[in-house]
């Protein structure tokens, strides 16, 4: 009898339940508020996308033409070659971020084994601090470094290998890997924190039991830090081929000029560029509406194939 009465004396009561579970929700409602003015509030803009916008004139002003704007899409055959260099674009930067994707896994594992505490730290943070730079820097740093009069150029002319500068910022030539490269420095470090709290979350016995069976470093992380980290990894690749269509606009906003325009020209960027410079409100509305149906569109297939192959989904 005692000690089902302690028992009982240590159980929760539901009330308590309850009030903490109403601090719970009250200390994520800020957020809630912040994810709805900047992520669903916007959504409303949509509508623009059904008329024939033109400002500063206010919206009623100015006239409906339904889905005028979607049918000019692939109807207008100047549309259509434009969006069709386009998605080629993002397309080629999408797949080559998803299969590079790996790279941070392969900088965790291989940064887990130093063994110098002061080092690891030092690679860590020296890898991770591009992420913070905004990518305006990032192209001033690119520009000192690889303009016609940038210290690259200069270096060659000096050493007598070259006689005129190379052009690496001013041509079309091997733009899609000069992106790829500077996303990959930018994002590296920082994409290998997920991976190594992962590392960090793995049973310590599981290394010791597998040393005094004779594995060394390489079998260890073969055998025992690589399929740990494949669950993280598996979810980082569905939320990136959801996110497929979505390759940003700073990086190639800042790097795009008249001599790499048709192959920088990525479908954000893309977006842009109608609407700001084109002051064509309207169609751009339209493709950014296409493009968030088919993120989700994208994100739901995901979603369902991961819970039917993995039993789990990321929803």
């Amino acid at each position: 009898m005692k000690k089902s009465k302690a028992a009982a004396k240590s159980q929760p009561l539901p009330k308590a339940k309850d009030k903490r579970g109403l601090q719970y929700f009250l200390w994520i409602v800020p957020f809630l508020i912040l994810v709805f003015l900047f992520s669903y509030f916007p959504l409303h803009g949509w509508i623009y996308a059904f008329f024939d916008y033109k400002p500063p004139r206010s919206l009623s002003d100015c006239d409906f033409v339904g889905l005028q704007w979607f049918q000019m899409l692939f109807t207008n055959k100047t549309q259509v070659s434009q969006l069709i260099q386009v998605m080629k674009n993002t397309f080629a930067m999408s797949l080559l971020g998803i299969a590079t994707s790996i790279l941070p896994v392969a900088f965790a594992i291989f940064l887990n084994e130093i063994k110098c505490k002061w080092f690891k730290t030092f690679v860590q943070t020296f890898t991770t601090l591009p992420n913070f730079i905004s990518w305006v820097l990032v192209y001033s740093v690119a520009f000192s470094l690889f303009s016609s009069t940038g210290m690259v150029n200069g270096f060659l002319e000096n050493m007598g290998i070259i006689t005129d500068p190379i052009k690496f910022l001013d041509n079309d030539s091997h733009t899609y890997l000069w992106m790829l490269m500077w996303n990959t420095w930018k994002g590296l470090g920082w994409g290998a924190i997920m991976y190594l709290a992962s590392i960090a979350g793995i049973d310590q016995e599981q290394y010791e039991a597998a040393s005094i069976d004779g594995a060394n470093r390489f079998q260890l992380m073969r055998h025992i830090t690589l399929p740990a980290l494949m669950p993280t990894f598996f979810i980082m690749l569905m939320l990136a081929i959801s996110n497929f269509l979505n390759n940003g606009l700073d990086q190639y906003f800042v790097f795009q000029n008249s001599f790499n325009k048709e192959h920088i020209q990525v479908l954000d960027l893309y977006v842009y560029n109608i609407g700001m410079t084109g002051s064509s409100y309207s169609l751009a509305t339209a493709i950014s509406m296409l493009k968030s149906i088919v993120s989700v569109a994208l994100l739901t297939i995901v979603n369902y194939i991961s819970k039917k192959t993995r039993g789990e989904s990321i929803v």
